[in-house]
């Protein structure tokens, strides 16, 4: 079994990796900040060391000896711009030469995001083919943290996986979705005709062990050198619904026959992104809703392509889309969050 570290290992994601990796018998060590809820990780067995990504301080120790590192840690939220740069670039890079910097260098496997792609164009899934074309901040740092793994590849084995919408037990971004099915029988709905890939968490989680062991790497590139496919897999579902179908099937796992749809209008998203943003920055704290947020909204649909993955690394996953929103909304209601 393999030495492992895993970044962002408190996330939603995270928890579900680390209880995979230690339930298989690898040693598990998370790098996680003195503030971190911890409580989870020790429950599965996992060793602590103490760092942050934004610094190389406690990351280059963190790193020496382990056989794979999976960074995972990243910023979604972000009152301004430059503190999705400062995690979602520079915090690759300082992983990525942590990892250079060890005799004998670590797989990387480096979680990205759709939004680093952009979104699909003409109703065609996004393939690793395609050059990526993000529309968003949170988009463009993700992909900025892309080229900071590829700078790196020429000295390390780097694996980037973008996964689209994640769902599962403990995920507190998609609660809201099944909470207002759950409570009001209301799915809003902005651009009906939009499709979305979905994922589950453990669906992802043994991609990412599929690309530590056997997916290729980034190639080493040149500053001539453009875009290139290899080392990057997308992962998602065989299904994707429309906002509008995700939200029936959301309903059906949650045992609801009806569930109102609620078309949602354009001006309407970005009369609710401005107010996002204006809350925002009078409570010193970033909400889900906010104009970066609407400009992913707006761009169209978000589908990707997983066969990449299922050719290369027979990856499939391992139940239909509505028996894990069942799963997702058992754990809700067990939890107490529904």
């Amino acid at each position: 079994m393999a030495n492992v570290l895993v970044t962002g290992a408190t996330g939603f994601i995270g928890t579900h990796l680390v209880a995979t990796l230690a339930a298989r018998g690898d040693t598990v060590t998370c790098l996680v900040r003195k503030s971190s809820r911890i409580g989870g990780l020790r429950q599965a067995g996992a060793e602590l060391a103490y760092g942050d990504v934004t610094s190389r301080d406690g990351v280059n120790s963190a790193v020496a000896g382990r056989d794979i590192v999976y960074h995972l840690a990243g910023c979604t939220m972000a009152l301004q711009p430059r503190y999705f740069y400062l995690v979602n670039q520079h915090g690759v890079a300082n992983v990525a030469r942590a990892c250079a910097g060890q005799t004998t260098p670590p797989v990387l496997v480096v979680v990205s995001s759709l939004a680093a792609a952009g979104p699909a164009m003409d109703g065609r899934p996004k393939t690793e083919a395609d050059r990526p074309s993000p529309v968003s901040h949170y988009g463009h740092s993700k992909r900025a943290g892309e080229r900071a793994a590829e700078a790196f590849a020429d000295r390390v084995p780097i694996t980037v996986v973008r996964p689209p919408i994640v769902l599962g037990q403990g995920d507190r971004m998609g609660l809201p979705l099944f909470r207002s099915i759950a409570r009001l029988g209301v799915h809003l709905a902005p651009g009906l005709q939009r499709r979305f890939s979905v994922i589950h968490a453990d669906d992802l989680v043994q991609l990412l062990i599929l690309a530590a062991e056997r997916g290729k790497r980034l190639p080493a590139r040149s500053e001539s050198q453009s875009y290139r496919p290899d080392g990057y897999y997308f992962a998602a579902s065989e299904e994707a619904p429309t906002y509008a179908d995700l939200g029936r099937l959301v309903g059906e796992a949650l045992g609801r026959h009806l569930v109102v749809i609620v078309p949602t209008a354009t001006p309407l998203v970005w009369m609710v992104a401005w107010a996002g943003e204006a809350i925002s920055h009078l409570r010193h704290d970033p909400l889900f809703m906010n104009l970066d947020k609407a400009r992913e909204i707006n761009a169209g649909s978000w589908i990707c392509s997983a066969e990449a993955a299922a050719q290369q690394l027979d990856f499939s996953v391992g139940a239909p889309l509505l028996e894990r929103l069942r799963q997702t909304a058992e754990w809700y209601r067990q939890a107490g969050w529904l």
